[in-house]
């Protein structure tokens, strides 16, 4: 049996036992965590989703937080500038094997959501931020102006004098 999962903005295809290096996840290593986005569940009785198939997950263990290979950005511009600039980075990547691919109950499995390292949980950001009903706002408090245009580039106007 194998299924397509979508994590990071890409599609992979797992089976059971797969290692994968994907964008990085918001997970320790030795964690188990569970990717609920799934596109197609494949084998004996496929099942395509539409976007995602209900209540199956796939079920991974996080072995490391690595790096990617190195990745150069070279740009050089010719004729009379004759410029060069070089740009890379090192992707943060998170490998991951594939433990457990579930057809259903994987609301019921009580394993982590894999979440990216960037993402962050509506319930957290709700208790950072204030509700608006309860910020302060001055009564009758005068709207400002729009600021004037930067006259400075303008050519002056001329004036001509009527010669009587």
């Amino acid at each position: 049996m194998f299924a397509v999962l979508k994590t990071g903005g890409k599609q992979y295809k797992v089976q059971s036992g797969d290692m994968l290096r994907v964008e990085k996840l918001a997970a320790d290593a030795g964690e188990t965590i569970q990717f609920n986005e799934i596109l197609m569940l494949g084998g004996d009785a496929p099942v395509i989703g539409a976007p995602f198939v209900a209540d199956a997950a796939v079920q991974a263990e996080v072995i490391d937080q690595v790096k990617g290979d190195k990745v150069i950005n070279f740009v050089k511009r010719r004729r009379k500038h004759s410029s060069q600039r070089t740009k890379g980075h090192r992707q943060k990547l998170t490998l991951v094997r594939v433990t457990e691919i579930l057809n259903s109950g994987a609301d019921k499995s009580g394993v982590k959501a894999a979440l990216g390292a960037g993402s962050v949980s509506a319930s957290a950001i709700a208790a950072v931020v204030e509700p608006a009903s309860k910020t302060k706002t001055k009564p009758n408090q005068p709207q400002r102006k729009p600021p004037k245009p930067n006259r400075q580039h303008q050519r002056p106007v001329r004036r001509l004098r009527a010669v009587i």
